[in-house]
């Protein structure tokens, strides 16, 4: 992603450049006036993720560099010197980014962050959930400046009905008075379900009752703006409640998610897998069980090293991810892997672990191209519980490993 910086000042352009450096998926493409910017931009043809903006240039004083920039629909974060709180706002109201004062390393550091809040928003969806079309449309603006996907609804039981149907909603902005189920009675309904418990919430409100934002924050909503309100509040507001939610996924992934390959860990498969297994017995659905272990992975530590080894269970993880997408795939130990299958009958289980079969026949995994083979044991029947499954796994798993390898057997 290419990132335009305009900057006169030498020193401040090269601590830029260090800055956008430093995260790998940035290219910092350097200007040092307003012509050397218009230079840049034709070159590229326009194709910059965004701008990091000094206001005055020698050519451009009276901050034609973001009329420039914002003209191609490029966000733009602009950098100046002076604080000025009447040009602020006239910046902001034209669509920057964010303004910020170059008084310490700080601000730089702050645009990095704030340049990369721009790319995780990318793949982020918001719901705005607002009877009012010109508040809904202020507060989407608002949120495609700062590249978010956006969703709208005009009353709390159409946004209920998305949630319901989008999974991939990360947060929901709502109003407090609107038709059909008011923002207070929406999220009460969506905390009450333990699907949204992820959900980030933000309450609106234009009332005068100073209790109506506890209430919110009560019924489980995450924070709670009044309106009207600055942008630079709302876009903090937004961005603090992300990141205390991503944070808050990130401890989660390092109780649960195995730091090699990336898969769910043993203690994820045994806490959450039981509960899904427990479903399907109820439901009458069948939920196999299949255990995998790489066969002669021993060898391969022996003969090329740890560091192979590892890169070897990272690749055969992958490779699972892609014949079970989407299903619950645990590192057991060491080269031992276990699947939960949701399956019709036993013939659609075989089928899908003859796929993968297949598929490492034709793979050579690691820089070092090493052939592998895998051996598997299968519960398809349902059992008490997960335990008493995996365990009649395992022992197929062991009874394929010792006739001959290279199988798998279901029975």
């Amino acid at each position: 992603m290419k990132v335009l910086l305009v900057e006169d000042s030498p020193v401040v352009l090269k601590v830029l450049r260090y800055l956008v450096s430093q995260n790998d998926l940035f290219i910092p493409v350097l200007a040092a006036s307003f012509e050397e910017a218009k230079t840049c931009l034709a070159e590229h043809d326009d194709d910059f993720f965004a701008a990091i903006v000094d206001l005055n240039l020698p050519d451009a004083e009276n901050g034609e560099i973001v009329d420039l920039v914002l003209d191609r629909q490029i966000p733009c974060i602009v950098l100046t010197g002076n604080f000025d709180d009447e040009l602020r706002l006239k910046l902001l109201n034209k669509g920057v980014v964010d303004y910020i004062t170059k008084d310490s390393r700080y601000s730089f550091n702050h645009a990095m962050k704030v340049l990369e809040r721009l790319e995780k928003n990318n793949n982020i969806k918001v719901l705005v959930a607002e009877d009012s079309s010109t508040s809904r449309l202020f507060i989407k603006i608002l949120l495609q400046q700062y590249q978010f996907q956006v969703v709208e609804a005009e009353n709390g039981q159409e946004a209920l009905a998305i949630l319901e149907q989008d999974s991939s909603i990360k947060m929901l902005i709502t109003d407090y008075n609107m038709p059909l189920i008011n923002g207070y009675d929406l999220v009460r309904m969506l905390r009450h379900n333990e699907r949204f418990k992820d959900l980030v919430i933000i309450g609106l409100s234009a009332e005068g009752d100073s209790s109506l934002s506890a209430k919110f924050i009560k019924s489980g909503a995450n924070d709670f703006l009044k309106k009207p309100f600055y942008h630079e509040e709302f876009h903090c507001r937004v961005n603090h409640n992300l990141e205390a939610q991503e944070m808050l996924q990130t401890i989660r992934d390092l109780a649960n998610i195995d730091p090699l390959t990336k898969l769910f860990n043993r203690r994820y498969l045994f806490a959450e897998g039981e509960s899904s297994y427990q479903k399907s017995i109820a439901s009458g659905r069948i939920l196999s069980v299949i255990m995998l272990d790489i066969d002669y992975f021993k060898k391969v530590n022996d003969t090329y090293g740890h560091i192979i080894g590892d890169a070897l269970l990272e690749e055969f993880s992958a490779c699972l991810k892609l014949v079970f997408p989407g299903e619950m795939i645990s590192r057991f130990g060491g080269e031992e892997f276990c699947v939960l299958l949701p399956a019709e009958n036993e013939e659609s289980v075989i089928s899908k672990i003859n796929e993968l079969f297949e598929k490492l026949k034709g793979m050579q995994f690691t820089e070092c191209e090493i052939s592998i083979t895998c051996s598997g044991g299968v519960a398809c029947e349902m059992q008490p519980t997960l335990s008493k499954a995996i365990e009649i796994a395992d022992e197929r798993l062991y009874s394929a490993k010792n006739t001959g390898r290279n199988k798998f057997v279901c029975e």
